[in-house]
Parts: C-alpha cells; structure tokens; sequence
C-alpha cells in the first residue's frame, strides 16, 4: 500500500478559497477577500482584483490624505471647525445626529469619521483636504484602482436621486421593485468611490509598517481604527481577549464592508478586506455581517499555518 500523499500549498490554499465562498454562499452574499501577511506577504485571495463599491471605507484612503497633508505641515490637526446644523450630512452616527452647532479640531472630527463612521465628520475633514488630494494620494501609494468620486454627502444625494426617494428608509424599501437596484449609481463599483481588497489590505499594510506617512501619523492612524465600536463583523470572527482586531466598516443598500488589521500575541499582522454584496434586499441581515468575521479568520488561520 502506498503511503498517503502529501497536500501541497497549492492544494491548501485552493482548500481554503473553497471554504470562503462556501461561508459566502450561505450567507446568502456574493465577497470579494485579500488577507495578507503584513511580515511574509503570503495571501488569500477570493476576486481580489475585481472592483467592489467602497461606502465609508472611503474613509481609509481620506484619512492618510489627512495625515501625509499634517506631516507635512500643509493644514493643522488641531484647527478648529464649526458645523452647522444646516451643513449636516445623512447619518446615525456623531454629530450627523446631533442638532446643535458643533465646534472641534480637524483631528476629532477625524477621530469620529473612523471610530462611528461619522459622515458630517468626514466630509468637513475632505473639505479640507480635497478630493484631489485623497486620490493623488492613492495614486502616490500605488492604489491605482483606488479612487473617490465624492463627498458622503454627494453619495446620499446620488442615492435619492437615482431611486428618486427622499429618505434612505423608503431607497431600502423600494430595492425589490424591478430596475431599482439597476440604476442606483452608489452600488455601481465602476460610478462611485471604489476600490479592489487587494489594494485595500496593500494600504492597511503601509500604515501598520510606517510607510504610508512618518512614524507618528501612522501611529495615530492605528489608534483609530483600534477605537472602531463596531463588533459584529470582522471582530466577530476573532472572540479572543489576546487578539487585537482593527478596522473601518463601509454600509449601503445591500453593501456591507469591513477592512482591517488582525494582531495576534505572538506578534503575526494580518491584514484583511472583505466586501460583500447582499442577493436580498434587507437592512437587518445578520449572517451577511457575520460571514465578514467567518471570512477573515478561515483566511487568517490558513495565513498562520505553518
């Protein structure tokens, strides 16, 4: 009797890309994953290199912008800024819920645009960075395929607009009628702020290695993410008090995203993005959050295989 043949990486990594979409199906969404070894570079992918809607993880690539554009002495981290109730952008979260005028620094608001996804947060951040700024920014780091169209607000108003809808209640509400998701512009990753995960988890790796703008940026840059409150997708894959999870989620109609960096105890980095998109119409799916967490760790235990 011949002895049982030995599994080659190949194999193994073809075994694990199976699982994943197996856990992807279930949920009832189509992913797109790259998780990469921050140290090694070895990788998983499952249609990486296909473009995925960003949502807020537009906020990524914004905050770099940000904090290259602070290193550089070309805006102050601490300038104060005064938000109207009148100049709020859509949302649930910080001061787009709050009614009152608000008054803080640049580095608060974009404290709140990445720990709650504040989007009157973030868009008084891009204001002062700009557009071309964020993209060049992008292009500088070797994102190509990653590029912002617009503010959150200019996204929402695109959103109502193109369902013809005056609230986001009733955009999720009319999704099943037939040709609305057709025309809806913000899930449309080749007209609206996109990107691919292999680049997204490319752009985590620089700032958890220093190399997406000095030293002490990139820092501050972690501490954020590290202070995201949302534990029901990518977080949930990692229940362990020894493992650090950070990350910024990204939400539309259908759309739900988490980019992150996964820290173990024995020092191994994983940098991960999934993105998914629902085959239901449904604001509250909670097996399609929670394969975002499934996802991440049957890639990052493959990654620590030896």
């Amino acid at each position: 009797m011949s002895a049982p043949r030995e599994i080659t990486p190949r194999e193994l990594r073809s075994d694990v890309r199976v699982r994943i979409e197996a856990a992807f199906r279930d949920a009832g969404v189509t992913g797109f994953l790259h998780a990469i070894d921050i140290e090694t570079g070895r990788e998983v992918a499952v249609r990486a290199d296909e473009p995925v809607v960003l949502a807020s993880v537009f906020k990524v690539p914004l905050l770099v912008a940000f904090h290259r554009q602070a290193a550089d002495g070309l805006l102050d981290p601490t300038e104060p800024v005064t938000l109207r109730p009148e100049d709020r952008t859509i949302g649930p979260t910080g001061v787009s819920a709050l009614l009152d005028e608000v008054r803080m620094s640049l580095r608060d608001l974009a404290c709140l645009m990445i720990t709650v996804s504040d989007n009157t947060a973030a868009d008084a951040v891009l204001d002062r960075v700009g557009l071309d700024a964020v993209n060049a920014t992008a292009a500088a780091l070797g994102l190509p395929g990653t590029v912002v169209e617009g503010s959150g607000r200019d996204l929402l108003d695109m959103l109502l607009a193109d369902a013809g809808a005056t609230t986001l209640g009733e955009v999720w509400s009319w999704l099943d009628e037939p040709g609305v998701l057709g025309r809806l512009r913000a899930l449309d990753p080749h007209r609206t702020s996109r990107s691919i995960s292999r680049e997204m988890t490319r752009l985590l790796g620089l700032i958890w290695r220093d190399e997406a703008a000095p030293p002490a940026e990139c820092a501050a840059m972690r501490r954020l993410f590290g202070l995201q409150v949302w534990p029901h997708r990518l977080s949930s894959g990692f229940p362990y008090d020894d493992v650090v999870v950070s990350g910024k989620t990204g939400t539309l109609p259908t759309i739900r995203n988490e980019v992150g960096v996964v820290e173990y105890p024995d020092g191994g980095r994983y940098a991960v993005a999934v993105f998914t998109r629902s085959l239901l119409p449904i604001a509250v799916l909670p097996q399609a959050d929670a394969v975002i967490g499934t996802a991440a760790r049957l890639a990052v235990e493959w990654l620590r295989r030896p």
